[in-house]
């Protein structure tokens, strides 16, 4: 992993949990996003080089062959980043139609 990979992964972390730690809905589903790219970059970048495809059937050894984990994680990543965004954005919608804001109110009860 290079450096320069390293750094835009610990950025795209850092923004994203500080997105996540704000009051308005738009800023935690824009948060969410940026650590769920940061989390498929950071898998993909970990799976190492590229190699040949994984074939049947083949007589090597398997050393130059890339591995399809890494990938799986990611294509798991992408599916659940898409499912956590759309449920956010369904409530932040939810709280927009109900009080014409988007931020999150204090509980009550917490307060207590």
């Amino acid at each position: 992993m290079t450096v320069a990979l390293a750094m835009l992964v610990a950025w795209l972390f850092a923004v994203g949990t500080y997105l996540l730690l704000q009051r308005a809905l738009t800023r935690i589903v824009l948060g969410l996003g940026l650590l769920a790219h940061g989390s498929i970059l950071l898998l993909i970048t970990v799976g190492g080089r590229a190699g040949d495809p994984p074939l049947v059937g083949k007589d090597d050894d398997g050393a130059g062959i890339a591995a399809p984990l890494p990938q799986a994680f990611a294509l798991t990543a992408i599916v659940i980043g898409f499912g956590m965004t759309a449920f956010l954005l369904a409530l932040a919608y939810r709280s927009w139609v109900g009080t014409n804001d988007d931020e999150v109110q204090d509980d009550v009860e917490d307060r207590r």
